[in-house]
């Protein structure tokens, strides 16, 4: 994924498709793609920050915690591995100011040389959770932590 590709997303979306996501280009040991905000709180739970990155992360998590809804304290079982298996979230499409900070994000795992890349999707999977500028989502069968192939657009994949 190239630094900066998130912000021309915004001049794109929501004509390509409704729902964007951000995630690792390689599974977990779940099984699942961990999502860029996973990322790099693995990262600094793992030291891995430098000061000035760590600030960064913090400084602009606490924006997103201030900006939209945390999910699971809505709604705390949205991310149960037995009810939920693989739930993952999406930015909607249309949450432009979401989606133009992922950047910085970026910036941090291409300097850790952590793969990321960008998903879009018109049908990512069942929809568990769903508030103004994202979903939750159970993926389709098509594998852990992925929408079916025909429902994702414009992936690196």
């Amino acid at each position: 994924m190239e630094i900066g590709e998130a912000r021309g997303l915004v001049d794109e979306a929501p004509y390509v498709a409704p729902y964007v996501r951000f995630q690792s280009t390689v599974r977990n040991e779940r099984g699942y793609f961990t999502g860029v905000f996973g990322l790099i709180n693995g990262l600094a739970r793992d030291g891995k920050l430098t000061d000035e990155r760590e600030r960064f992360r913090r400084a602009n998590n606490g924006w997103y915690n201030m900006a939209y809804p945390d999910p699971s304290s809505v709604d705390p079982k949205v991310y149960d591995r037995e009810l939920h298996p693989g739930a993952a979230a999406w930015f909607k499409s249309t949450s432009q100011d979401l989606i133009k900070r992922v950047d910085g994000y970026l910036e941090i795992l291409a300097a850790h040389e952590i793969g990321c890349h960008m998903m879009r999707s018109s049908d990512p999977g069942r929809i568990v959770y769903e508030d103004e500028y994202q979903i939750v989502v159970v993926p389709h069968e098509a594998g852990p932590g992925q929408p079916s192939p025909a429902a994702i657009r414009g992936g690196n994949e």
